[in-house]
């Protein structure tokens, strides 16, 4: 014989059990909806490795074009300052005290998209068609950047915390057993296709360019942070 005990207990089981099932498919078509509504957004952010491919595009013909003007320049011998320097065993690294950043720098076998991805890969790239560091003229150095939380596989992550940087900030750069010492001058964001300031070829400065994409880890803008090489006086 069945109680009215037993059957309150056997009804609020179900009752239970029901409340979990509405549970669970709240909750399923709750995260659906969040994931639907905002799929560009995490699309942008799962293929973020992606977003560099416009980015050596533009800056390809920047250097092109910066030739262009270079070889219209009269030839004159300018006294240029020396570039300040230590030896050093180190392999090719860039370091950046402030935002706790030391990474290889990389040599891509070409300038090419598929050869530059897989460069990153690595560490931060050195922009094949840019001037070597510690010599007069530009040299523009790529690193992947990532949001807050990603796990720190691939170098997808080491360029994220550009932003934190400022004027007078080091950055140390080994290259071909020698270490250089760059302070930063100026930090740009820019637009996708945003230019970046001209580098005048009589000035006979070593400029280093930092650049990635902004936010991090999302095709929207992109951050360049610029410094100069100290030199002896």
């Amino acid at each position: 014989m069945i109680t009215a005990k037993n059957s309150n207990k056997g009804n609020l089981f179900l009752v239970k059990k029901e409340f979990g099932k509405f549970i669970g498919i709240f909750l399923f078509l709750l995260i659906t909806t969040a994931i639907v509504i905002n799929f560009g957004v995490l699309k942008e952010i799962f293929n973020f490795k992606e977003i560099h491919g416009e980015a050596f595009n533009y800056l390809k013909s920047k250097f092109e074009k910066r030739r262009e003007i270079a070889l219209k320049i009269p030839e004159v011998k300018l006294n240029s300052p020396e570039p300040k320097f230590e030896f050093s065993d180190k392999p090719d690294t860039i370091e950046i005290p402030k935002i706790k950043i030391s990474a290889p720098i990389i040599l891509p076998k070409s300038s090419t998209r598929k050869d530059l991805q897989t460069a990153l890969k690595e560490g931060t790239v050195f922009y094949p068609d840019s001037d070597l560091p510690g010599k007069p003229g530009m040299t523009v150095i790529l690193g992947h950047s990532a949001p807050s939380g990603w796990p720190k596989i691939n170098y997808d992550w080491v360029f994220s915390r550009l932003n934190g940087l400022s004027d007078g900030d080091e950055i140390f750069v080994f290259f071909d057993q020698k270490k250089y010492n760059y302070r930063v001058v100026e930090k740009i964001f820019l637009s996708k296709g945003g230019e970046i300031p001209d580098y005048d070829p009589t000035n006979q400065k070593s400029i280093l360019i930092m650049l990635s994409c902004w936010p991090p880890g999302v095709d929207l803008k992109r951050i360049a942070v610029q410094a100069e090489l100290q030199t002896t006086p």
